[in-house]
């Protein structure tokens, strides 16, 4: 498993799916078995085990921490001890398109958890350097107390779970125009 540097999207994408299988956010665990693991992890090659699942529990709660930090250089530091947990030191591979690029390889005897958290160790950082830190956010949603990284190009996401926690608000917000209206 190589990680491309520059490309810190999909594993900002599975640091944010990730995040919000928590029963913080959720309510309930929406990560309690293998099954659900691997539908989490479906896109990514990964074929997780029973034993995989607590990990990355835990790693969860790393992930959702340094989402939480107050500043770039303390989301850098926790970036960094995910990296390591299973990223060797960077690379250059050639791209399909024969262009240099910088990959930090995975161990592939590593566990589950630590090839994921090198992954996301290295998007986070990635978002850091060309986003900056203030993409961290808590979602926008009243009563919602997920976090992401906003990875999205204009950088106006708001919400968490934007098909649920988006699409949530909408909906009480129009119930509460129509209520207005029928008054």
């Amino acid at each position: 498993m190589h990680i491309p540097l520059a490309d810190y999207t999909p594993g900002i994408e599975l640091a944010n799916e990730l995040v919000s299988t928590s029963p913080t956010v959720r309510g309930t665990e929406a990560l309690p078995d293998a099954e659900a693991l691997a539908a989490l992890l479906a896109g990514h090659g990964l074929r997780p085990s029973a034993e995989d699942v607590f990990p990355v529990q835990l790693l969860r709660r790393e992930v959702r921490g340094i989402i939480e930090t107050e500043t770039a250089e303390q989301a850098v530091a926790g970036a960094a001890v995910l990296t390591r947990r299973a990223g060797r030191a960077p690379v250059l591979r050639r791209d399909p398109s024969g262009r240099w690029r910088w990959h930090v390889p995975a161990d592939p005897d590593a566990p589950l958890a630590d090839r994921l958290a090198a992954m996301i160790g290295v998007a986070l950082a990635g978002v850091v350097r060309a986003l900056g830190h203030e993409r961290f956010r808590a979602c926008a949603a009243p009563g919602c107390r997920g976090v992401f990284a906003d990875a999205s190009r204009a950088g106006r996401r708001r919400y968490c779970m934007p098909e649920r926690c988006g699409n949530r608000l909408n909906v009480a917000n129009h119930r509460a125009r129509r209520r207005e209206v029928t008054r």
